[in-house]
């Protein structure tokens, strides 16, 4: 490795930090400074360091990001949905980073109607991202939002689709989101606030008009919630959402009426969460009401929402959480999670014949794709293992025949999903309770302790780690090592039980259950600690970040993509987007106790002087998510601290935020990096 240039050494400029009579001292506080000549300077050195110190290994990236490359199908495309008299199509053409979005008329033989062309689109753009595409009901008009920051800050636009005329009109600042009222002329999208990025407005635009008389229609003035806005899939009513981490409340107009006053569903309730569905002349309710930790299916008449009007239609269960359902005009379809594992059930309306799909293994992911159609008797679902690549099912939930319309295509000849070996191990935690790990490997490996294992794990909002293929991670399998998720509480993996004992002042549970899924794999002999890999990103760079501090000498390498590190000062700062809506997730550091609890584990406030494991930590300038300041101070501190010559890297890309890259191939070079990092740290050049 090339030694040509020292590590940057970040400027002290002590800053003190008062809360409760605590005295906090922050070095690199400065670094907040976005526009500060100096802080884009750091930045830069930290960038060049990075890469004189990994130049011999840039022909290896090179290699690893052709290789990742030639698996993935160019010319691929996405199986079309039929909605409304078209079939929509996903595209991509051979060559280029972007996807063309289509539809055609009536049947797949008709002819290709490209409404957006994003190759085109992002011409002149670092980063492109388009989203929210939302057709009128008359198939007209197409609105759709654009980002070129990566800030998630969206400009919605509309596209007359019979002329192919964009309409002067931008509305910016928005979430992206956008809806049609049924009369074709009326949309209805949430803007967010400049300075905190909370979704906290809707608006109503009508189209021949300028965005300045666009009318405010709701305005969220509770800034712990967001606010979204959506058509129900019947098309009858106009939905407002507002929801926090732990209460939701909903509005509904007639999408028929659109400029009609909304009517709140069942007024906010703290701790009362719900989601509605439409169908026929009721709601259906997906809810935690009555103490139903794991939510109950409800149902109630379309004149009497609040909540005393609410009957039960699947009872709470203890040990099956349930995640969502889809509404089809002779079936319910109920998606839940049972021991770790997704289950689709399938009842008919008529109360007759319900049953479950059949699913073999323990390493899978099942769910509900695009079920746009009402009068259908097909469901389309998605199936893939750790080893199966991702297969696209069209189920006749009459006959109970199964079409497969697509899987994922691994080119390069090499792919065979039976040289791959899937299992589901548990690990027990210090307070007793069971952890899964999934894992994929390939086949033939010894326990020996020799085998180099990379760890991933989120565990924080609830969020679930599903095991998905991935034919990236090829890369790292077919060089001998061991992929694993650990499904950790502050997930909801097994249950909204599991996430609840990984929150607030259970947060350390998250940490030390990642510990403990790490020992017992090398207790196991699946690997050992100088074979032994962490990586997270966000809140999984957290996790990351208070690992290191806990168990330093566990882990040979850890990788922290936009870790969230700076706990205690970020959350005391509600002028950082995202903040006040976390409370719910982190607790409120202006309260004592969670200011004590979240400094005893911050990853930035609990640096010191320790050995720490070799680190690849990335970050974007204008990332909105998490702000490109934790991990540079992070990294200037432990620049100082760290008692070894372990490598440490903070690569942030100039250009891109939350995301990374925009193009599907510009990110494959990201991935190349991080497993080069890996693989150089095995001793593993080719």
């Amino acid at each position: 490795m090339s030694k040509a240039i020292p590590p940057p050494k970040a400027k002290i400029l002590p800053k003190q930090l008062e809360k409760h009579g605590h005295i906090r001292t922050d070095n690199y506080y400065w670094l907040n400074e976005r526009e500060n000549p100096e802080v884009i300077a750091y930045l830069n050195q930290e960038n060049d360091y990075y890469q004189q110190a990994t130049a011999d290994s840039k022909e290896f990236q090179k290699e690893l990001f052709e290789e990742m490359k030639a698996r993935i199908k160019e010319d691929d495309e996405s199986v079309p949905y039929f909605y409304n008299g078209y079939y929509y199509i996903t595209r991509f053409e051979k060559g280029k980073d972007y996807p063309i979005h289509s539809r055609k008329k009536g049947s797949l033989e008709a002819k290709e109607e490209i409404m957006f062309d994003c190759n085109k689109m992002a011409q002149g753009f670092t980063y492109f991202n388009l989203t929210g595409l939302s057709i009128s009901e008359d198939n007209t008009m197409a609105a759709f939002a654009v980002d070129t920051v990566s800030r998630r800050q969206y400009t919605i636009q509309v596209k007359n689709l019979i002329s192919g005329e964009l309409l002067p009109v931008k509305l910016e600042n928005t979430t992206g989101g956008s809806t049609w009222a049924s009369d074709n002329k009326t949309l209805f999208y949430s803007r967010k606030d400049e300075v905190t990025l909370r979704s906290d407005t809707i608006y109503k635009h009508k189209i021949g008009t300028t965005a300045d008389q666009d009318s405010l229609v709701y305005f969220e003035k509770d800034e712990t919630f967001d606010v979204s806005v959506y058509k129900s899939k019947s098309n009858k009513y106009l939905i407002i959402n507002s929801s926090s981490t732990m209460t939701t409340e909903y509005q509904t107009v007639l999408s028929a009426t659109p400029d009609a006053k909304f009517k709140v569903f069942q007024k906010r309730t703290r701790g009362l969460e719900y989601m509605i569905s439409h169908y026929g002349d009721h709601f259906y309710m997906v809810t935690n009401k009555d103490k139903a930790t794991n939510f109950k299916l409800m149902k109630t008449q379309e004149a009497f929402t609040s909540k005393e009007h609410w009957v039960d239609v699947i009872a709470h269960r203890d040990d099956v959480l349930l995640e969502d359902i889809d509404i089809f005009k002779e079936y319910l379809v109920v998606s839940e999670r049972c021991n770790g594992l997704n289950t689709i059930r399938i009842m008919p309306w008529s109360g007759k014949g319900e049953y479950y799909l059949p699913f073999g293994s323990e390493t899978y992911m099942a769910y509900t794709t695009t079920n746009i159609d009402f009068n259908t008797e097909i469901l389309r679902y998605s199936y893939q293992s750790l080893a199966t690549p991702a297969s696209v099912i069209d189920f006749n939930m009459k006959s109970k025949e199964k079409t497969i319309l697509k899987e994922q295509e691994v080119l390069g000849g090499k792919f065979d999903k039976n040289n791959y070996a899937e299992e589901r191990i548990w690990a027990t935690a210090k307070d007793g309770t069971q952890l899964p790990v999934s894992m994929v490997y390939k086949k033939g490996i010894q326990k020996n302790g020799k085998n180099p294992l990379l760890l991933y794990a989120y565990g924080s909002y609830g969020v679930t780690m599903d095991c998905h293929f991935s034919s990236v991670r090829l890369s790292l399998l077919d060089r001998g090592f061991i992929f694993a998720i650990a499904h950790i509480r502050g997930g909801e993996d097994l249950g909204r039980a599991w996430y609840d004992n990984g929150k607030l002042l259970k947060k350390k549970n998250t940490f030390t259950d990642f510990i403990d899924c790490s020992q017992f794999l090398v207790s196991q002999e699946y690997t050992s600690t100088e074979h032994l890999y962490a990586e997270g990103g966000s809140a999984g760079g957290l996790l990351m970040g208070a690992i290191i501090n806990m168990a330093p000498n566990l882990y040979n390498g850890v990788i922290a993509q936009v870790p969230f590190v700076d706990v205690v000062t970020t959350m005391l700062d509600d002028t950082i987007p995202l903040t006040t809506g976390e409370y719910d997730e982190w607790g409120n550091p202006n309260v004592k106790k969670y200011y004590n609890y979240m400094l005893s584990y911050s990853p930035y406030d609990n640096v010191v002087a320790q050995d720490y494991p070799n680190l690849y930590i990335s970050t974007g300038l204008h990332d909105s998510q998490v702000q490109y300041w934790e991990p540079a101070k992070w990294v200037a501190k432990l620049r100082v601290l760290k008692t070894n010559n372990n490598k440490l890297y903070l690569d942030t890309n100039m250009d891109a935020g939350h995301g990374g890259a925009s193009g599907r191939f510009e990110a494959l070079k990201e991935i190349a990096k991080e497993f080069s990092f890996l693989l150089d740290l095995e001793g593993i050049k080719k």
